[in-house]
């Protein structure tokens, strides 16, 4: 049975509208990071600085009225600088846990690649189960919660590669890339874009987000379309091109993105285009290809190539 669409998905439009007026010429990127949030994940912004990947971050935590932070990640930055710890209170002759900026609904962590993989393992716990662990004691974080992640090119000096496990928790790695000529002219006139986010509306506030995100999960997905998925998972572990598969995880995110896309297009329905539109957002920063291929290209050959070779179901 199908579910009609809910009054509150009318909001995703307005809600990527309203992104793409500090965000030039990036519609489809905004698209696909408002498809991170609703599917429940956490975003992975990868490009050359200067590109508006802090500025998409803080305009889509705008845009859904949650509590916002932002970490700049650092060499020396410790674990407990972003998750807490617990502090001597000589009033109460006790030890008191002192929360770390982690504990907001959208933490916006800025160049997490330049600190140190003991810091960057200090996200896993609460990226996966929304909670952190300070001295044996499990503290919740407040729901939703979301981290919007920015990542240097591993060219750039002074940064620390993601292992695969932390990679494997980003729902979907997104690339704003440089703008086209008419954007940046754009750009150039209203040289204010950064000093009109904090004036952004809360289009989707929370309660209608929560909502919204629930609707996700009623998002139709016809069984010949999950076979579909599998078949493209299995391809990537199958593939002699590449040296590591997709986790189950991955199929997961995939399949929830792929519900979550075809709402954002006000369809109560996933169609195979979703999946495919999907696929290499959601896979490519997972998967890795075997030694010897061409590290400009990535596995994006090899995953462009499982798309072209599995038939799409009718």
């Amino acid at each position: 049975m199908t579910t009609s669409p809910t009054v509150s998905s009318s909001v995703l439009p307005e809600l990527v509208d309203q992104i793409e007026t500090v965000i030039f010429g990036k519609r489809e990127v905004i698209e696909l990071a408002v498809v991170g949030f609703l599917a429940g994940g956490h975003i992975l912004l990868e490009d050359v600085p200067g590109t508006g990947k802090t500025s998409l971050a803080r305009a889509l935590a705008r845009s859904i009225g949650g509590s916002f932070q932002r970490v700049q990640f650092t060499s020396d930055l410790l674990p407990t600088d972003v998750l807490g710890l617990n502090l001597w209170s000589a009033r109460e002759d006790a030890f008191r846990f002192t929360e770390g900026p982690i504990f907001h609904n959208v933490v916006l962590a800025d160049e997490l690649n330049r600190t140190s993989p003991r810091t960057q393992s200090s996200l896993l716990e609460a990226m996966s189960e929304g909670s952190v662990s300070i001295d044996g004691t499990t503290y919740p974080l407040p729901q939703p919660f979301f981290v919007i992640a920015t990542q240097n090119p591993m060219e750039f000096e002074g940064t620390y590669p993601l292992p695969e496990s932390q990679l494997d928790r980003f729902l979907v790695r997104l690339s704003l890339g440089y703008p086209d000529r008419e954007a940046e002219r754009q750009v150039l006139a209203h040289a204010d874009l950064s000093e009109k986010i904090p004036g952004l509306d809360a289009v989707a506030p929370l309660p209608a987000f929560e909502a919204l995100r629930r609707a996700v999960s009623r998002v139709r997905f016809d069984d010949k379309l999950v076979e579909y998925l599998l078949d493209l998972i299995a391809a990537t572990r199958e593939s002699s091109q590449l040296a590591l598969g997709a986790s189950t995880r991955a199929a997961r995110d995939l399949h929830r993105a792929a519900q979550a896309y075809a709402l954002v297009q006000r369809r109560t329905y996933v169609v195979p285009d979703d999946v495919k539109r999907l696929f290499r957002p959601v896979i490519e920063h997972r998967v890795i290809p075997v030694p010897g291929q061409d590290a400009a290209d990535g596995p994006g050959r090899a995953l462009d190539q499982i798309l072209r070779q599995r038939a799409v179901p009718e």
